[in-house]
């Protein structure tokens, strides 16, 4: 019986995931929402008979999706199945839900890097150098824009400027792509939460995000690397990118730190729902001015238990 099922289930699934790796393939509008669809026939298949049978389907899927649509089909494929298949594991083991997202993030890089390899040795792509030529194709725009508009005097300054900040977005590429494989592990995996659920009467979900807090460790990380790159600013030093992407991440986690305290400050004081949700707006609509301040807050709520102060004063 549990032989038929696992066959039975297989055969479903993977039919699911081909159908939207078609979708993905040829409705190039539904793309960017699909992509988080993909691993969730993995998830499910994974929870319900564990990686190893998970790993059976994923061979499956490429034979079929190689056959079936083409071998361009395998790079995703590679990234959707080996991410899905780590967050279906920890769900079938009953890992806790930021246990299973760190799986899943480990899962969607491990399937990015071998989607770059794959599209180095058979394609021969080279992610940094496609990003450094759609980076100047957009300066040469922007110095063809400002000469029509009469800034001609200043447009030699501000190419100099814009490949300056184009030379260092190709230097954080690394911590680019782990920010991609998180943002692909949390989505994919509330929503094959979502379908779990539905499917198979459960209650997975994610904790409160009001509730989330990092170890004070990561504020002694962060000054030490901020420390080094007052020291390391010279591009061509060997450490210079490591520091720089470190930087980066860290710095992204001390912001979630910070929107997690202002959800937690919203809760507490019965405020609107639409305040926090505000403050995630704001920070992506104009980081320039609410970034500092919020990865700020994100420092002094883990540093000085600002939960603690605000819960006392209650």
């Amino acid at each position: 019986m549990n032989s038929t099922k696992r066959i039975t289930d297989g055969a479903i699934f993977l039919a699911v995931f081909i159908v939207l790796l078609f979708i993905w393939m040829f409705a190039p509008v539904l793309s960017t929402f699909l992509i988080f669809l993909l691993p969730v026939p993995f998830i499910v298949y994974t929870y319900r008979h564990d990686w190893k049978n998970g790993f059976v389907m994923f061979l499956a899927s490429c034979i079929l999706a190689a056959f079936i649509l083409s071998v361009f089909s395998l790079p995703v494929t590679l990234v959707a199945g080996i991410g899905g298949i780590l967050i279906g594991h920890g769900m079938h083991k009953r890992y806790s839900a930021y246990e299973t997202l760190a799986r899943g993030v480990l899962g969607f890089i491990v399937g990015i890097l071998g989607l770059y390899v794959i599209t180095q040795l058979l394609l021969g792509v080279n992610w940094t150098e496609s990003i450094r030529e759609m980076l100047a194709e957009s300066i040469e725009i922007s110095a063809s824009m400002f000469e029509q508009f009469g800034m001609g005097a200043e447009t030699k300054q501000m190419m100099e400027l814009m490949e300056l900040q184009a030379d260092y977005v190709i230097q954080l590429v690394p911590a680019l792509l782990l920010i991609l494989a998180a943002v692909l592990a949390f989505l994919s995996q509330w929503i094959g939460y979502k379908a779990v659920n539905r499917i198979d009467r459960k209650n997975f979900h994610f904790p409160p995000f009001r509730t989330l807090q990092f170890p004070v460790s990561i504020i002694w990380i962060y000054l030490a690397v901020l420390l080094f790159s007052f020291f390391i600013n010279d591009q061509g030093n060997f450490l210079y990118q490591p520091i720089q992407n470190l930087l980066i991440l860290i710095g992204m986690l001390l912001v979630v730190q910070g929107l997690s305290f202002i959800f937690y400050y919203a809760h507490h004081k019965n405020m609107s729902k639409a305040i926090p949700v505000l403050s995630i707006v704001l920070v992506f609509l104009m980081p320039w001015l609410f970034l500092t301040f919020v990865r700020i807050l994100g420092i002094i709520d883990i540093g000085f238990r600002l939960r603690d102060y605000v819960e006392k004063r209650k």
